[in-house]
């Protein structure tokens, strides 16, 4: 076995200027990419900063105490960042993620979440509006968060055994607190409620079947997520993926499965259903879903857009660079001019890293740092 080595790198990578055309054109509510893919989905991130130190995202040997987070001016207000979403609204996104780091450590969220359900989509429709929790906070915002018209929430959740559960978070907390969140979110009535496991071979994959056990027929949908090479710090290995068929089939050993199909374009998600005695999806059982961006890419109907903690635009999970929009913000560029600036940023992405990875040499970045996904969300 290679020996894990973690770089010392900030997350936070520099950023190319957002550049307003000279001609501005007002959005049409149809925004493609050079490879057709529409923009449907923008995923913000509220803070930099996480209570877990889970080690594929934020280990604890490089997100220490000394760590230099990023400095609250820095951050988009919850105002700027409802300006730029009706911005992204106007060109085509329809469901708006709130991420992190963990989200809920951001002060006042629900005050956010209030201002973007105001929002509307060029349809004349409010946003799917939705948030990605640890879960550590959630039984105490949760209600908050529905009264202020949050839709759905997704919840991490790495395994049910306690022991292993702290360990992979590395920062002692109980998976008991987790599930307490889980129940609050269905008790504030939030809907459609996802748990999310990332699998590491040899870490936390025997903990596939007790999950899919806890959770079927409980109204929660469980996701696995294959294990990823995100940023430059979790010291991914190839040998510590456990591939999504893989998975499937350990499942289907147990608990009889039906493929299901899509539920939109775009879905990262294959899902799967619990099938009855006669074969059928049973629907009170529920589904399951797989996750499999290094086994079977899905960048080819990939349309979600990043917006980082403190107002850069990223075209790809697995990004290199970003786009500067707080500076068009600050600066006192009007509606008009940053919605321009966006258009042409979409307009020429060429993202597919997912679909390139096997053959992409190991520097696959030829020196320049992927951003780190505390920074970006997941």
């Amino acid at each position: 076995m290679s020996e894990r080595v973690i770089p010392l790198v900030d997350q936070r990578i520099a950023a190319l200027a957002a550049r307003v055309p000279a001609q501005a054109a007002a959005p049409t509510g149809l925004l493609t990419d050079t490879r057709d893919r529409p923009l449907r989905d923008l995923r913000i991130s509220v803070t930099d900063r996480c209570n877990f130190r889970c080690n594929y995202c934020m280990p604890k040997e490089v997100f220490d105490k000394d760590h230099a987070y990023l400095p609250h001016n820095a951050l988009l207000s919850f105002e700027e960042i409802t300006r730029l979403a009706r911005l992204f609204l106007a060109h085509g996104v329809r469901k708006i993620r709130l991420t992190g780091g963990e989200p809920l450590l951001r002060k006042n969220l629900e005050e956010l979440v209030a201002q973007l359900a105001r929002l509307r989509t060029v349809d004349g429709t409010a946003p799917d509006l939705t948030l990605t929790t640890n879960g550590s906070l959630l039984a105490r915002k949760a209600r908050a968060l529905k009264e202020a018209g949050l839709n759905r929430v997704t919840v991490s959740l790495d395994g049910l055994d306690d022991a292993v559960f702290r360990r992979m978070n590395d920062v002692d907390f109980p998976v008991a607190d987790v599930l307490a969140g889980i129940e609050a979110a269905h008790a504030a009535g939030l809907s459609q409620i996802k748990v999310n496991m990332v699998v590491k071979r040899g870490t936390n994959d025997h903990e596939i079947l007790p999950m899919a056990r806890h959770f079927r027929g409980t109204g929660t949908t469980l996701r696995f997520i294959e294990y990823m090479d995100v940023g430059a710090t979790n010291g991914w290995r190839m040998d510590e993926v456990l591939p999504s068929a893989e998975l499937i089939e350990r499942l289907r050993a147990e608990l009889p499965l039906v493929q299901l199909s899509p539920t939109s374009p775009g879905e990262t998600a294959e899902r799967w259903g619990y099938a009855s005695a006669a074969g059928q999806h049973d629907q009170a059982l529920g589904e399951v879903g797989v996750i499999s961006s290094v086994t079977q890419a899905f960048c080819g109907d990939c349309n979600r857009a990043r917006l980082s903690t403190e107002g850069r635009l990223y075209l790809c999970l697995f990004a290199t660079q970003g786009y500067d929009l707080r500076s068009l913000l600050r600066g006192g560029a009007s509606d008009e001019a940053i919605a321009s600036a966006i258009a042409p940023i979409w307009q020429q992405r060429t993202d597919r890293y997912s679909e390139l990875r096997s053959s992409l040499p190991a520097d696959t970045t030829q020196g320049a740092r992927r951003v780190e996904m505390s920074y970006i969300g997941g």
